[in-house]
């Protein structure tokens, strides 16, 4: 089973397909709620769901031709785990972190598996991240236990974490955000897939540019895996349900000096077994434009 939204930026309708025999039926989720969202995650949305698409009570949906948009609302907040991967720690310069760390992005980098992205004007090393992203089903809290973490998790869904390295490394302060920031810099989807559905331990995640192989490992390699970060997080902050917290990226980004950054021309496609694939074409950004196209 997966959930999804579609249509045009902001009006946007949840559905969810389930496979049978083969078959995909996509059923709308309007007589259920507005968007796949905290609330509707809060209060067992996935199962009821479930339940009503198995009972025949949701009306069926074409979705052939519509936009994919994110398939969980606009986060209230984004958390991301940084250098989680020792191969990718070590193509970065850095020794694998002890503790997990932080950074944030902004809910408005959250946009469509395959939307454009907008390169913004200045940005010299905009790179790709192919990463395992989990969305959040209840408030956690000083949870006691990684284990107690997993059941905060209402699902997993695939997210490429663009980043503009100059901005990030070079103009951060210290920080990170800086260069993760600039709209539509969070392409996420196509699907959010039940946590119960998924091993988040034994995942493969690729990445492609222009067609060209780049990111090709497992989240076996995680140094700290998802109920770790959550239980981790949880002691500092209280995560609410409908966040979404990224969990690191593999090797084989252009930040390691292997491969170029990205230009506008080039065409980013990233796929994590089980969760969809993803395809994102760059162009310039027009800063008195209209804002990002889709």
């Amino acid at each position: 089973m997966r959930f999804l939204q579609v249509g045009e930026p902001g009006a946007e309708t949840p559905v969810v397909q389930v496979e049978e025999a083969g078959e995909v039926s996509t059923f709308d989720l309007s007589p259920l709620t507005d968007a796949i969202d905290g609330p509707f995650l809060e209060g067992d949305g996935l199962a009821r769901a479930a339940r009503a698409a198995g009972e025949g009570s949701l009306p069926r949906l074409d979705i052939e031709g519509l936009r994919i948009g994110a398939p969980i609302a606009r986060p209230g907040a984004v958390l991301c785990i940084g250098m989680n991967y020792a191969a990718h720690a070590a193509e970065s310069g850095a020794a694998p972190p002890e503790r997990p760390v932080l950074f944030l992005k902004t809910p408005n980098t959250v946009a469509g598996p395959h939307d454009t992205v907008r390169v913004p004007p200045g940005s010299e090393k905009t790179d790709w991240e192919v990463e395992l992203a989990l969305v959040v089903g209840r408030p956690a809290w000083q949870l006691s236990s990684p284990e107690e973490a997993l059941g905060c998790i209402a699902g997993y869904a695939l997210c490429n974490d663009l980043s503009e390295r100059t901005w990030q490394l070079e103009e951060s302060g210290g920080q990170w955000s800086k260069g993760k920031c600039a709209p539509g810099y969070s392409p996420l989807g196509p699907w959010l897939v039940p946590a119960q559905e998924v091993d988040p331990s034994a995942l493969r995640l690729r990445s492609w540019v222009n067609g060209e192989p780049r990111q090709d490992s497992s989240t076996a390699d995680l140094i700290f895996s998802v109920g770790q970060i959550v239980h981790h997080l949880s002691q500092y902050l209280r995560l609410e349900p409908g966040d979404l917290v990224l969990t690191g990226t593999p090797e084989g980004v252009a930040l390691s000096g292997r491969f170029p950054y990205l230009r506008p021309g080039d065409v980013v496609e990233l796929e994590i077994g089980g969760l969809g694939r993803q395809r994102q074409e760059l162009v310039a950004d027009d800063p008195h434009g209209a804002g990002p196209t889709r």
